[in-house]
């Protein structure tokens, strides 16, 4: 059997998805060497049209979307219908993530796309999912942080609750979809038939709070507010000289690494600080000795000090300083490619470096590039029913970017 180029190759994938988590799930399949068949409306999917810009692309859409392969068809009519019941005998994944509900309406629950393949996988992200005391209401990313705990987990006690500045619900919920499907596509081997995969946005904030939830319903503790771990002092964001260091000692031999950094060595036979309860119930002790010595220090200094001592130590950027610092680029995790509209732009990279069979990053699409490509070569249209299907409206290559004022060249 002849060795695959990249871990999904071979399987193919319809996005259905808008906005973050279901795109998001569908790049991640792509980035694994997956042919993914991006629908969206005609002139592009709003997201297209969604700022920051890089020129007139959109750096948004471009990080949800890029490696796919673009169909701009109207699903409302019923000759696009019968393109994607087709689509669908083809492929291998559909991931979808309308409003519970709304594709049964559209046609396409999974009742009828086993009928049309039976080894077709379904993913349903939504809000609140497909059922439960909440599933007909709508949610973003911040439902999943706000109704889990995690917004009453940041900021200090007595100030009001704070997000997080990146949808890390959106991302998160993907990479569940994303496991789900391998799981699927492993068990269908076995069993040779598909299932409908159900993952919300409320499930995935659920899953970061569970720790203190757990300790709350078993024994009533309720945690503190704040960025520090306070069961395992030191561990927090610091103010330096200038900038801020983060510096964390969860375990007792990373503690005396800590004593160490601190020209502490009485500390370290100090019985109040031998155990990590000890060291909580002092942690204003352990603290302000921290704070006079990085207040003579520069974030580097502070970092450079730490480090050779073995205490983990991170700077904190903001992103022109994470921009900047060489650790994406030499992994690529972060890589530029060519753009249509751009000319090139950074988009999210290797996320796995396998070290057989590599990610595939690909471009971004223009709007129903590859229309003729998936109706000819896939699905069977001859080129006298691909024109029929533009003079009707059904697909289109037609866009809206002479109307995005973008931005200029970064200076």
């Amino acid at each position: 059997m002849p060795a695959l180029k990249h871990p999904l190759e071979n399987i193919r994938v319809i996005d259905l998805g808008r906005h973050q988590a279901g795109p998001r799930c569908a790049q991640v399949l792509a980035r694994m060497g997956a042919e993914v068949i991006k629908i969206e409306r005609l002139g592009g999917e709003e997201t297209r049209y969604h700022g920051p810009w890089v020129k007139k692309q959109s750096s948004y859409w471009v990080q949800y979307n890029s490696g796919k392969k673009s169909l701009a068809m109207d699903l409302r009519k019923e000759e696009g219908k019968e393109a994607l019941r087709k689509l669908i005998k083809v492929s291998d994944i559909l991931v979808q993530n309308f409003r519970p509900g709304t594709i049964e309406k559209m046609g396409f629950g999974y009742e009828e796309l086993k009928k049309l393949n039976p080894r077709i996988i379904m993913v349903n992200v939504s809000a609140y999912g497909q059922f439960g005391p909440y599933k007909d209401q709508i949610g973003y990313d911040p439902i999943g942080q706000t109704m889990s705990g995690i917004t009453m987990l940041t900021g200090e006690e007595g100030m009001p609750p704070i997000r997080t500045g990146v949808p890390i619900i959106d991302r998160i919920t993907s990479l569940h979809a994303a496991i789900g499907c391998l799981a699927a596509l492993h068990e269908r081997e076995v069993s040779g038939l598909g299932q409908s995969m159900d993952v919300c946005l409320a499930d995935t904030g659920y899953s970061m709070t569970e720790i203190p939830i757990a300790a709350y319903h078993g024994s009533g503790i309720k945690p503190k507010r704040g960025d520090s771990n306070s069961t395992a002092p030191p561990s927090g964001i610091y103010p330096c000289k200038e900038g801020w260091v983060l510096l964390s000692a969860g375990d007792q031999h990373h503690w005396y690494r800590v004593c160490n950094a601190l020209d502490k060595p009485e500390w370290l036979e100090d019985p109040r600080f031998n155990t990590r309860p000890e060291r909580a119930k002092n942690a204003d002790i352990v603290n302000q000795a921290l704070n006079e010595l990085l207040a003579t220090m520069t974030m580097d200094q502070a970092i450079a000090h730490f480090t050779k001592h073995d205490v983990v130590a991170a700077p904190v950027n903001d992103i022109p300083m994470a921009e900047a610092d060489p650790h994406p680029w030499e992994r690529r995790t972060m890589v530029e490619v060519d753009d249509f509209l751009a000319g090139t732009i950074a988009v999210s990279g290797d996320y796995w470096h396998f070290s057989r069979t590599p990610v595939n990053i690909g471009v971004t699409p223009k709007v129903g590039e590859h229309n003729d490509e998936i109706l000819s070569e896939i699905l069977g249209y001859s080129p006298e029913e691909i024109e029929e299907f533009k003079k009707n409206n059904v697909i289109s290559e037609e866009h809206l970017y002479d109307e995005v004022e973008g931005a200029p060249d970064r200076t």
